[in-house]
């Protein structure tokens, strides 16, 4: 089954691609994959600590995750997939598509400050003529109801 990836982190702007791939994947009939990535400066410790760190930043990631997953099955009818992995992020985005044949799309929400779109979408996006599927880029300033009306 078709699979739209997301990136579950703490970025305003994971809220519109998370409500953008949910809507999607329920009227084509895909499922959502939320991925979510510990970065590994986070682990910079002695070894108790770092594991102690690890998981606490699981447990965070799973409660936030809950909400959203309620979210897709009260709303979308969806039961979204949660993949946690460490590392850089975009090294760890690339390597879940390789590992995971059924991801069809890559759902990123751009930022809306003077910033610009956000680290990711500027790295992947550099890199998305050699990507092996398209990315969906989901500007972070469209509202709620827009996002359902499309």
């Amino acid at each position: 089954m078709l699979k739209f990836m997301v990136v579950l982190d703490d970025s305003r702007e994971c809220l519109n691609a998370i409500r953008f791939a949910a809507i999607r994947a329920a009227k084509t009939g895909a499922g959502v994959q939320m991925l979510s990535i510990i970065p590994p400066e986070e682990f910079q410790h002695w070894m108790g600590v770092a594991d102690i760190m690890r998981a606490e930043a699981r447990e965070r990631i799973e409660a936030h995750f809950a909400v959203f997953a309620k979210w897709m099955r009260d709303r979308q009818g969806i039961e979204p997939e949660l993949v946690i992995r460490e590392g850089q992020a975009v090294d760890e985005i690339l390597a879940q598509i390789q590992d995971d044949p059924d991801i069809g799309i890559l759902v990123l929400g751009a930022g809306v400050d003077n910033s610009g779109p956000g680290p990711l979408v500027t790295q992947l996006s550099r890199s998305s003529g050699t990507l092996p599927i398209p990315i969906t880029i989901v500007p972070g300033e469209l509202s709620k109801e827009r996002l359902e009306s499309m």
